[in-house]
Order: structure tokens, then sequence, then C-alpha cells
């Protein structure tokens, strides 16, 4: 036990009366007061693990005074909670909050046990790339501001998210860290210019009283580079040995600490070499290595605010005749807002005057604008490009659909592929390897020839650094995670790209995914005298008084006046015009209120027909049908040649299935299917080994979207699909699947390879250095080359392209599947 530290934050005991407090039964020393509180907080929890897990120090806690706590109380305000907390479905409260003073997994560990034990707290999840938590409460029994003082009670801070708050802290931190390296890169050029001559041999026949100028000169150089620029590593590797947990901090302190050490008794008392150089240079490549791993996890944490970002801060509000410019934060659904060409979209909404292009590449990836129009949907963050528009506000704040992708993007951050706990087990085990390693080698050449003993182990402790171990699988998927949003293809899963690279079987949903969805009119055949023109004017006037599908297939055309209209849902419509009555819907309906016989046969094409009539009279029997969305056919066609199954499973009756499946390069298509037939098929199919990726939209989908192996949700699914699935498409086209498809092995054989060239170069440099063929200063110098290959063979995925079709061996067996196997 160490009195000279503090027990909480390990900061050296100021002078005075001691703050003593009693811990599992041994007295324990504090710096001040804080400490001391939190620390009773925290064994008062039974949390009293975290001191063994934590593996850096932990920050010194500022007291809670009252204006701290009336701070905090404003946040319980509905004012500032509007654009702060999402409001879900199931009545829960959920907000991100940026959480200040995180060092370590124990600090995360700590604040997730404190807070699940707080009575309203659901869950809290923490993300220690970006240093953000988000938390789940219920209302009436915790609020807002109560959970920031459970945070702070801890030693912590923790405030409601917010981009820029956060890139200025980000910021902050990268500027602190490359003063570090400026440091510690400016005293590695000085320390080599001092060293060259000395181990270069040119100082033979120079007076003593010269060289120990140069190692004293060294010296003095290397002391702020050890003291200020390597002080995060000692810090967090004296954490690290006080609670036996060893991290890659422990074998680097051990080099830069105890070749400086020994190059200072050297100095004073006397030898052969230093190796002040060495420290230098040792400090400034790792320095630079960990700020690479800063700057992708800033980069991680980026993707999710530049979409925050890009939410305007003001909005246009139309209040009877005038206009006021409002806080965007301020709306609310139901309002009225007016668009100028140039301006954001604050919020979720739906047009109600005016059509213009809309830039909506921020959420979909697709750069071309898309015009809208009156009655469609817009989104918060897009940009309107050309016209005046007028928009009802339908969603604001932290319920648009800007907002939960950003929540659905951390939530994926969070989640570590089986790959990369995998690295960070191998890095632990590692680290002791080294240490076993750096050990037998300091006693054998201690034997064979003492003057080396240091140098050699020194260079051991260096070159075997698993700085590129560690980065070798982060910076991969934060590249390709980046990479697949960029296109239209967002990840809801930390798992999802490593289940992507082993799909060999895809399943679509046939409504709203290879179709668009949305019924138009494919054609009209006139039964009796009526031209076609008022023909479709009456069809469109009784339509008019509908919200069914079919409906919408006659929005835009021009509408005759009726009267007396009546809607029998599921059959049709009827009305009345100048004295006549007149019908539209299935030839049954229609035939019973118009009193007529059968009409003549409609052609088995596989399109929805309905027909028009009058008393006494058929007039014209109209084709309705539901296009394929445009790229359906080149994005499956470019899958079959990539080797994949192909499979549509629709609910829909055999007429219509069929001609969608004769349009399109399938290996088979199911009509008629349920929700449990969907699942069944996908589990029947993963019976015989394949791996299956289902592809849907809507409520029916949502058994199978939560059972296959990997689920996508198309653009304009259903919020509730889109939560069950491990992936979104956030654009209307089916392309973004080829280029996950795509990139999605790559990520694996980049992750792989950036292992296997980190434990290639190990193996490789530890024997040489064992033996003594590896100085301290090039092995400093290899170290930092091989995590810089790692770092830039990752972001090579940035750069993915899907390249054109090549046709390859099925991945699937041509067998066609039975419906009499098992759960089908």
């Amino acid at each position: 036990m160490d009195n000279t530290l503090c027990f909480h934050c390990s900061d050296l005991l100021p002078p005075g009366p001691a703050i003593i407090s009693q811990v599992d039964g041994e007295p324990r020393h504090f710096c001040c007061l804080g400490c001391k509180a939190v620390s009773d907080t925290i064994i008062n929890e039974g949390l009293e693990q975290f001191y063994q897990q934590r593996s850096a120090p932990t920050i010194t806690p500022q007291p809670i005074d009252d204006a701290t706590r009336e701070g905090y109380a404003l946040y319980d305000s509905d004012s500032l909670q509007g654009p702060l907390v999402h409001y879900r479905d199931d009545g829960a409260l959920e907000t991100q909050l940026m959480v200040e003073g995180l060092t370590c997994a124990a600090c995360i560990w700590l604040i997730e046990r404190h807070l699940e034990r707080q009575p309203g707290v659901q869950s809290i999840r923490i993300n220690h790339s970006t240093q953000r938590a988000r938390v789940v409460w219920t209302a009436g029994e915790i609020a807002l501001s109560q959970i920031l003082l459970a945070i702070r009670e801890l030693g912590f801070h923790a405030s409601p998210f917010q981009p820029s708050d956060w890139e200025q802290q980000m910021q902050a931190a990268q500027k602190k860290a490359l003063t570090r390296i400026g440091i510690a890169g400016l005293g590695s050029m000085q320390a080599m210019m001092l060293a060259y001559p000395l181990s270069f041999g040119l100082t033979t026949g120079t007076d003593d009283s010269l060289i120990q100028l140069f190692r004293w000169a060294s010296w003095l150089i290397a002391t702020p580079v050890v003291l200020y620029s390597a002080m995060p590593f000692l810090q967090a590797a004296l954490r690290d040995l006080r609670v036996r947990h060893l991290t890659m901090d422990v074998p680097v302190s051990l080099a830069i600490f105890g070749g400086y050490i020994a190059s200072a008794w050297i100095t004073v008392a006397g030898g052969e070499e230093v190796y002040f150089e060495s420290v230098c240079m040792f400090t400034f490549f790792l320095g630079l290595g960990r700020f690479l791993e800063m700057r992708g996890r800033y980069r991680a944490g980026l993707a999710g605010a530049s979409l925050l970002n890009a939410m305007p801060q003001t909005a246009r509000l139309q209040l009877g005749d005038t206009e006021r410019l409002v806080p965007a934060q301020t709306l609310k659904p139901g309002d009225t807002i007016n668009l100028r060409p140039g301006d954001s979209v604050p919020a979720d909404g739906t047009i109600i005057a005016g059509s213009s292009a809309l830039d909506e590449s921020m959420l979909t990836g697709e750069y071309l604008p898309v015009t809208r129009s009156s009655g469609e949907r817009v989104c918060a963050g897009t940009v309107n490009s050309e016209s005046p528009l007028q928009i009802r506000v339908d969603q604001a704040g932290q319920h648009t659909r800007l907002s939960a992708i950003m929540r659905i993007l951390d939530q994926a951050q969070q989640e570590k592929p089986r790959t990369a706990i995998m690295a960070d087990q191998v890095a632990r085990y590692f680290v002791a390897a080294v240490l076993l390693a750096a050990t037998i080698t300091f006693a054998t050449w201690l034997l064979l020839e003492p003057s080396r003993a240091f140098a050699i182990t020194l260079a051991v402790l260096v070159v075997t650094c698993p700085c590129a171990l560690s980065l070798a699988t982060p910076t991969a998927l934060t590249a390709a995670t980046s990479a697949l949003r960029a296109q239209g293809f967002l990840p809801t899963r930390g798992t999802t790209l490593e289940g992507l690279s082993t799909i060999d079987t895809l399943v679509f949903d046939k409504t709203g995914t290879l179709t668009e969805g949305r019924l138009s009119l494919r054609g009209l055949t006139p039964l009796g005298d009526m031209a076609r023109a008022q023909c479709l004017a009456l069809a469109a006037g009784l339509e008019r008084h509908s919200e069914h599908p079919v409906a919408h297939a006659f929005r835009e055309l021009e509408s005759a006046p009726l009267t007396e209209v009546r809607n029998q849902p599921g059959q049709g419509i009827t009305g009345q015009m100048e004295g006549r009555r007149y019908a539209i819907g299935s030839a049954a309906f229609v035939a019973d209120r118009c009193q007529l016989g059968d009409p003549d046969p409609e052609p088995d094409d596989g399109s929805l027909t309905i027909y028009l009539a009058t008393e006494g009279q058929w007039l014209a029997r109209l084709a309705l049908d539901d296009h394929l969305r445009p790229d359906a056919l080149s994005t499956l066609r470019t899958l079959k040649q990539r080797g994949y199954q192909l499979i549509m499973a629709s609910g829909d009756q055999s007429p219509h299935v069929a001609r969608v499946a004769g349009q399109l390069p399938l290996d088979q298509s199911y009509s008629g299917q349920s929700p449990e037939d969907k699942l069944a098929l996908v589990k029947a199919l993963e019976a015989r080994g394949h791996q299956v990726m289902m592809i849907g939209d809507g409520l029916n989908d949502l058994p199978v979207l939560a059972g296959a192996r990997l689920s996508v949700a198309v653009a304009g699914a259903s919020d509730i699909a889109r939560l069950k699935a491990d992936a979104m498409l956030l654009g209307e086209t089916l392309t973004p699947l080829v280029t996950a498809l795509t990139l999605a092995p790559r990520t694996r054989r980049v992750i792989r390879q950036n292992i296997t060239l980190s434990l290639l170069y190990n193996a490789t440099t530890l024997p040489l250095a064992m033996m003594g063929l590896i100085p301290p200063w090039l092995a400093a110098i290899g170290m930092s080359a091989s995590s810089v290959v790692v770092v830039l063979n990752a972001l090579r995925l940035g750069r993915t392209r899907v390249s054109a079709p090549v046709a390859t061996a099925p991945r699937y067996s041509t067998e066609p599947l039975s419906l009499s196997e098992p759960g089908l």
C-alpha cells in the first residue's frame, strides 16, 4: 500500500493533516475530501471492484455546490429538454450525454453500474470512443438533473450532448496531444543530432569533456520529453501495476523511463552508452500512433455529429399572415414553416405548398437533388435547392429521422464484433509475453555480456510494443463504417460488417422492397362509349374520397366533381354527377351497385384490376401496377453474377408475384407468405447451411428481420422494422447492398492483414532484438512504421468503389428448396 498517493485519484498527497478512510478494513489515504466522498459513495454502493478494474488514474473530483445543483435543475424544464430528449414509443425518455473524465474501461463500468441502481433508470450504455452515454429512464421516477448529479457524485462531469461542445472538447484534446508530440519530435531531432557522433565513432580522439557535454545536453533535452510527453504512459502504467493489471502501457513505460533513468545514471557515474535519443524517438512515435487512434475515434464520432450539425439553428415560422424567425428547437408538430432556396429543413414534415429540388445527400448518400412536391415528406437536415416551399411540421427535435439515425449510429459503434474482442484478448496476452521475453533477454545477456544487457532489453521492449495490434481492428471498422454511411448503407449493429462477409443468400420482400410500394395506373381499357379522358376524370373524382393505396394512383389526375360519395372499405366507391350514379372498385361490387352482369374476362397479367361503371353500362377496366424500383434489375443482376442466391418471399397472391419474378433474375419466388412462413423459409435455408440476409420494409417482415442471420430495412420502412434490422438503406435505391456486400469481405481481409502484419512484424523483429541486432533507436522507428502501415492499410477501405460485375461460381447449391422441408 502506497501512502504517498491518493487512493482514489493517485495524485501525490499534500502536506498537512492526513485524510483517511477505512476501505476493506484497511486505512486508505486521500488527497482531499472530494476524493474521500467519491470513494465512500463507490464503496457504499458495493462497487469497490472499480479499484481493481481501472487501468488509468481517476480525475480528482470537484465539490458539488448549490450553484452546480441549480445548474443541473435547469435541464428538467420542458424548454431545455425539447431538443435534447427523445420521447420513445414505450413512454420512456432517452438522451445522449457527454461524459468528461473517462480514463479507462473501469470508469465506464463504474458509471453504468451506479446508474443502473438508480430508481427509474432503465439502461445506460457508454461509448468510450466518443465519450458519450445513451441513457433511458422513466419519467416521473427520476429527473434528468438527478441522473447528472448521480454521475457527478462519482467524480465525473456529464452534460447533454451538443455536437459543437463535443467537437471543441475533442479538438482541445487533439491540440494537447499534438503539443506532446511536437515536444517529443523536437527533442528526438536534437537528441539524435547529439547522439550521431557518439554512435558512429566520430568523437574518437576527442576530449572526454566534450563527450560528457553531449550527454548532459541530451539529458537536458530528453527531460521535458519524458516528464511531459511520456507522462500519460507512466500514469497509466502505475495504475496498472497497483491493480495487478497488464496493458501495453506497462512495457512502454518500462522502456521509456527505464532507458531515461539508466542513461541519467551512466551520464553521472560514467559508462559506455546512453539512450536518450532512443527514449525521445520512442515517445514521439508512440505518441504519434496514439494520436492517429484518437483521430480515428474523433472521425467515428464526427460521422454522427456531422449529421446533427446539418440541423439549422433557426426556422421561418408562419403565424397567420406573418413570418417569424424562431429557434428550430421550439418547433412542434402542426407548425407551418417556410423554406427559401438554400435553407436547410429544420424538422421532418409534409410539403403543403410548392415544389422544389432537395439535396438529401446527408441522409441518403445520393448526390443528385430529388424533386419533392405538395403532399410529399421531407426530412430534417436536407437542403432546399431551388424554389420556396411551405411545410407542415410532423416531427421535430429528437423525433426526426436525422436524430434516429444518429442514435442508431452511436449504438452500432458501442458494439464490438468478435474479431475486435479477439484482438483485444490477444493484445493482453501479448503484453505478458513481451515482459517475459524482456526478462529472459536481460538475464541471458547479463551472463553473456553485461554491458549490452540493458540496451538489448530496451530494444526488445520497444520493438515489440503492440501498438499496431491494438490499432488493427478499430481503424478498419471505422473506415469501413464511414465509407458505407457515405454511400447510403447504415450499419445499426457493431457485428453487421462481420456478418455481411459470410452471406451467400438474399431473401427479398416484394412490395416496398423490390417494388416502389406505390400503385400507379398502368392502363385503361374502355368498355363503353365514354371517352378515356372522361373515364379518368370520373375515376379520379371517386378515388379522391379514399385513402386506400389504390387512390394514390389517381392523385395527379384531373377529377370530376361528384356528390353523395360513399366509400365501402375493401370493395369500392359510389357517387353521383348530373343525376347519374357511378361506381368504381372490384367487378362484383360495381356490378352489384350498377345492376350489371359480369364484365369481359380480365387478362391474367398480374396487374390489379378495378372497374368503372354507371347504371346499366360498363365504362372502363383500369389496370394498376406497383413498379419495380429503378435499380432493382441492375442490382439483382450484379448480385446474381457475383454468385449470390436470390429469393423473393411475398404475401401477395401468385399472379402478382409471378409477374414481378418474371422481370428479375431470381432463383426462387414464394407467394402468399405469412410472416411466420417467411421466417420458416429463412430457417429452412439456414438449416441447409446457407447464411441468409433478409431485406424488407414492413410490419409483416418483423419476425424474419429479427430471426435472420442478418437483416436490412429499406428506406421508408416502418420504425419498428428499422429497430429490428441490422442495417438500413438510407436512399431509395438498392445499389448500396452491392457496396456493402463488396466492402464487408474486404474489411475482414484488411483486419486479418493488419493482425497478420502486426504479429509477423513482432515475430520477425523479436528474435533479432533479443540477439542484439537491432539498436533501440531503430526499434523505435520499426515500431512506429508498423503502426503507420496498419493505419494506412485500413484507410484504403474508405476509398472502396464497387467494381464492375464479375461472374463467379454460385455460392449456393442449385438444388431447388422443397416446400416439404422442415419449417416450410
